[in-house]
């Protein structure tokens, strides 16, 4: 019996906060610099979350280690619903591996949802010299160590797909990691690096602008909306690491205030308006 009483006194102080959620604006963290993928994507759903939030909902970026400072700021926060993230679930599985952070398992967060899918692409400026992937691959091999590749950063599934493709097609490029999208793609515009790799959504208005070419696709089978890009199994590289955005709360969130984070975001993205955007993006919501 006296076990029982921190635990029931815990449970007590919960239910009159879970009872009145949500009393106070929600904020809710992007791991990511404004203008990238994650960052759009968080953008959207609480702007389809707001109507559940009377209080409003502030999207806040946080970024830094490849989106796991964000995720260590939720770690730490109280589990009340209040303070929330959108993540990559790279952060989540590969950061922790390879970081010191506040987190390691996924018994240190609650999550929520899974919000959107894809997979990184490879791209070159408009005016490279690398027509196709089999061109780039062609120069790295003769070229070791030549060609700079930039990605969202460290420990990214960007990044696990470099790797993978090097490894498969037995050549040695340079890794450039960057804060995201803001930065990388005006260094790839700029002549600093040779090619980057990113998401279909942050390519889309690049390649329609025709200031970069798409050389391939890491998704499994090739997609419509970049009919015209191949992807690396085609080639005989068994490459596809695909990315999740989750949606995150503190460890020990009460039930209540999981669920109806959980009904408002589920709502927001089962808007058509939203499936619309993401699928001209080449994003798969989840």
């Amino acid at each position: 019996m006296p076990r029982l009483i921190p635990a029931l006194a815990a449970l007590a102080l919960a239910l009159p906060a879970a009872a009145q959620y949500p009393d106070k604006p929600i904020t809710l963290l992007a791991g990511y610099p404004p203008g990238g993928l994650v960052d759009i994507v968080t953008r959207l759903v609480a702007e389809g979350m707001k109507p559940r939030f009377a209080k409003g909902i502030t999207v806040v970026n946080r970024p830094g280690a490849a989106g796991s400072v964000a995720v260590a700021e939720v770690v730490r926060a109280a589990p009340d619903g209040y303070t929330l993230v959108l993540t990559p679930h790279s952060a989540l599985v590969i950061a922790a591996q390879m970081q010191d952070l506040a987190y390691k398992t996924p018994d240190e967060y609650d999550p929520i949802l899974n919000v959107v899918a894809y997979y990184p692409m490879i791209a070159v400026r408009t005016e490279s010299e690398y027509k196709t992937i089999d061109d780039l691959i062609a120069d790295a091999k003769s070229n070791p160590g030549k060609l700079r590749v930039g990605s969202p950063g460290e420990g990214t599934s960007s990044h696990l797909n470099l790797e993978e493709l090097m490894r498969v097609t037995g050549t040695k490029m340079v890794h450039v990691p960057f804060q995201g999208w803001g930065q990388s793609s005006p260094a790839l515009l700029g002549g600093h690096i040779e090619a980057l790799v990113a998401q279909p959504g942050e390519l889309r208005g690049a390649v329609d602008g025709k200031r970069m070419r798409v050389l391939v696709n890491f998704r499994p089978q090739r997609l419509p909306s970049f009919a015209d890009v191949p992807t690396a199994k085609e080639h005989g590289w068994d490459v596809a690491n695909g990315v999740w955005y989750l949606l995150l709360a503190p460890k020990g969130t009460p039930a209540p205030v999981m669920r109806y984070v959980h009904d408002a975001a589920k709502s927001a993205i089962d808007e058509p308006k939203f499936a619309a955007d993401m699928a001209n993006r080449g994003i798969d919501v989840d």
